[in-house]
């Protein structure tokens, strides 16, 4: 989608063929929006706005690191875009080409459309008039909000998680599920972070200069961003604690089972030990014709089982 505007108002939709004519008018801005375009595209928008060979590259290449670069009177953007996609996060990529009288986006992977970026910005004419800059933080800002619905997903089942390990010892399944949040949460911080600095930069006019009204945007972006740093961090200490207390439940499950056979082999040891005496095939033994012995045997099995299992209940092990 390519959108021309002036003082804040949308005045035409543009192809990209017209599109440098446009952004040379005076007081003219066009908003370009691209999902994995062509090598051919990318080189028809090069030609259109003189963009540097460099930052082409990168944009036709996605799995580049959040970061700012300048080329010339360009700017160039990164930032990593994140959804979930059968309940795995899985991250986008979006470039930003900004310069005068235009910004390009390009999108790659896991990302959603900026249409509603579109359309909040087109509703703040005031705002949109500032050009070029509310534009960058229209994008990054709506990046930054789509960080909150999978946050909020994954906070959820992080919750069922830790009270379900405080219930019983996790399956293997459970476990492995474990592992995959953490490793997910691990590739999203990944891509918060770098774009912290990057919000850090925009604000300071450390590669541009900013327009001074629009650098509060961008610190409440970089607000937003250490939000959703912290939650991750949160959410990953909390994962670990999950992981190691069903370790030691599940070590304290052994260790009960353990108890219960070694109680349950300690009782049977009686009558087996009495039984395995008597088994031998020798003539003269202690009671061996007594009329009574067989009921006393009988009743020390009984009695000696009676009293180890009534000190193993007592102990706790049965």
């Amino acid at each position: 989608m390519a959108a021309a505007y002036a003082d804040g108002k949308r005045v035409a939709d543009v192809g990209i063929g017209q599109a440098g004519d446009w952004a040379d008018k005076d007081g003219h801005l066009v908003w370009i929006g691209l999902y994995e375009p062509s090598a051919e595209l990318l080189s028809e928008i090069k030609d259109q706005f003189g963009l540097h060979p460099l930052a082409i590259e990168d944009a036709r290449n996605a799995h580049q690191r959040p970061k700012l670069e300048r080329y010339g009177d360009c700017l160039f953007v990164v930032a990593r875009t994140a959804q979930l996609v059968q309940g795995r996060i899985a991250l986008g990529e979006t470039q930003v080409f900004v310069g005068r009288g235009f910004v390009v986006t390009v999108r790659h992977g896991a990302s959603v459309s900026y249409a509603p970026a579109r359309e909040k910005a087109e509703a703040c004419p005031k705002l949109l008039a500032h050009g070029e800059d509310f534009i960058l933080h229209t994008v990054l800002d709506f990046i930054v909000d789509n960080y909150a619905p999978v946050m909020e997903s994954v906070l959820a089942e992080v919750e069922a998680i830790e009270d379900r390990i405080l219930k019983r010892e996790l399956m293997a399944a459970e476990v492995e599920r474990l592992y995959q949040l953490r490793r997910d949460l691990l590739r999203l911080r990944s891509a918060v972070v770098p774009l912290v600095e990057v919000c850090r930069k925009l604000e300071h006019g450390d590669l541009v200069a900013v327009d001074d009204e629009m650098q509060p945007l961008f610190r409440d972006v970089s607000d937003h961003l250490r939000g959703v740093q912290d939650e991750i961090d949160a959410m990953r200490e909390v994962l670990a604690f999950a992981f190691e207390a069903s370790l030691q439940l599940g070590q304290a499950q052994q260790t009960v089972i353990t108890r219960r056979l070694a109680a349950w082999a300690a009782i049977l040891a009686v009558p087996t030990a009495i039984a395995g005496i008597y088994g031998m095939y020798f003539e003269h033994m202690p009671e061996l014709k007594w009329r009574y012995g067989y009921f006393m045997v009988l009743g020390i099995i009984f009695s000696a089982c009676a009293i180890l299992y009534w000190r193993f209940r007592k102990s706790g092990w049965l």
